[in-house]
């Protein structure tokens, strides 16, 4: 197992055609439009992490990230996609489908709680435990050190797992469709952010 730093791009051939990608990203803050993304995170399961770092000023051109974010055949996971979505449309200019997102499913099944945080999902669901240490820390620096590439590389590495157990709840509790039909939102749900209307429920009656 081992984390792959990469500059502005990633390298040819890293995920076999087909396999699903795990996908996080950083950014300078919370507002897409005003901070930047810093880095993206993939990993197809297997072991390995990789990080595809951009620069101030980039014009985050990267070929091959934008072609496997964009490849409607290899599924994406992600931890609270909503965000995550929006980013990738924003800076690199795709759709980064189709979606699974852990959080939406821990919230369809995981009802007893309030907790669907990625540290609780990864500890309740896998009996492991992450650090959370370097979630609020400066992405856009000269250098990452070693703590953040590994805080980064986390995000990715349990998330093939996760999708595992909660699909096995979600059929358990009769919800693999309505969950489906979630995931099949959230990038008109990220258009929505990006748009305007990132607090407004469009379907409210009032």
């Amino acid at each position: 197992m081992a984390v792959h730093f990469h500059e502005e791009d990633l390298p040819g051939d890293v995920f076999a055609p087909g396999a699903a990608i795990a996908v996080d990203t950083e950014t300078m803050g919370l507002i897409t439009p005003r901070d930047r993304l810093c880095l993206v995170q993939l990993s197809d399961g297997g072991g390995d992490e990789h990080l595809v770092r951009f620069n101030p000023g980039s014009d985050y051109a990267a070929p091959v990230l934008r072609a496997v974010l964009a490849d409607p055949g290899r599924a994406k996971l992600y931890h609270f996609a909503r965000f995550d979505l929006a980013a990738i449309r924003h800076y690199l200019g795709v759709v980064a489908a189709p979606v699974y997102c852990t959080k939406t499913a821990s919230r369809l099944v995981r009802t007893y709680t309030d907790r669907h945080g990625l540290k609780e999902l990864v500890r309740e669901l896998l009996g492991q435990d992450i650090s959370k240490q370097q979630q609020s820390s400066d992405w856009g620096g000269p250098e990452l050190s070693e703590a953040q590439r590994d805080y980064a590389a986390s995000d990715v590495r349990f998330l093939h797992r996760l999708r595992d157990e909660l699909d096995r709840r979600l059929a358990r509790e009769g919800r693999t469709a309505l969950a489906q039909a979630c995931f099949d939102f959230l990038p008109a749900r990220a258009e929505l952010d990006l748009a305007g209307w990132p607090e407004v429920d469009i379907f409210a009656h009032v």
